[in-house]
Formats: C-alpha cells, sequence, structure tokens
C-alpha cells in the first residue's frame, strides 16, 4: 500500500509541448518532445510512445501532465528528462491533459 507521504515525493507539473519530431533513432514508435514548464523549470525533453494516437501536428501547443523528478533515461541518441503522463488503450496511449489551458509549471497534487 502506497501512503501520502510516497505520492508526494512525485513532482507532477503541467507543461505545453512546444516542438514534436519523429525519433526515428528509437527501437520503438516514438516522437522527441520539448516541453516548457514554465520560468521556474523551463524547457525539458520527453520521448513518447505516442505515435498510434497522435500526430506531430496534434501535439502543437497541447498542455499534457509529467514527472519532472524521474531520473533522466537514455533513449537511443536522446536524453529523456521527464515522463509524460498517459492512459495504455487498446488503440495506444492518450495523454493526460488538464480540462482548461493553466498556466505552465502549475504543481498536480
Amino acid at each position: 500500500m502506497v501512503e501520502f507521504k510516497d505520492f508526494l515525493k512525485f513532482d507532477i507539473r503541467v507543461g505545453t509541448i512546444i516542438k514534436a519530431e519523429d525519433f526515428k533513432e528509437a527501437r520503438k514508435k516514438a516522437y522527441k518532445l520539448v516541453i516548457d514548464f514554465g520560468d521556474e523549470i523551463g524547457l525539458k525533453k520527453s520521448s513518447a510512445q505516442i505515435t498510434e494516437n497522435y500526430k506531430i501536428t496534434d501535439l502543437d501547443n497541447k498542455q499534457v501532465i509529467a514527472i519532472i523528478n524521474f531520473p533522466e533515461k537514455q533513449i537511443a541518441n536522446f536524453l529523456s528528462e521527464v515522463l509524460v503522463l498517459g492512459i495504455y488503450t487498446d488503440d495506444g496511449v492518450v495523454l493526460l491533459s488538464p480540462e482548461q489551458k493553466v498556466k505552465n509549471g502549475m504543481k498536480i497534487g
């Protein structure tokens, strides 16, 4: 059982995707994302296996929710700095995002 104090260890924030491109070097189809988390945190990169449900053009200025304090992960020639959150469905991953536009960097929880 996870306790509330464990949940508080996660730094979960809202950010806006400002750049998305194909990640050709990845073993599984993915995109390279650059996400703006506001002035305090800045720009962070993430690799996301979301190609089934999203075209690159769908991601322009899309707000997403990500864990920003996981260890960085090297994926092929790319350093993924944050974990973008999504729901695994039979049709691929569906990204979590705020219902309304909010300020980048706002904390979840």
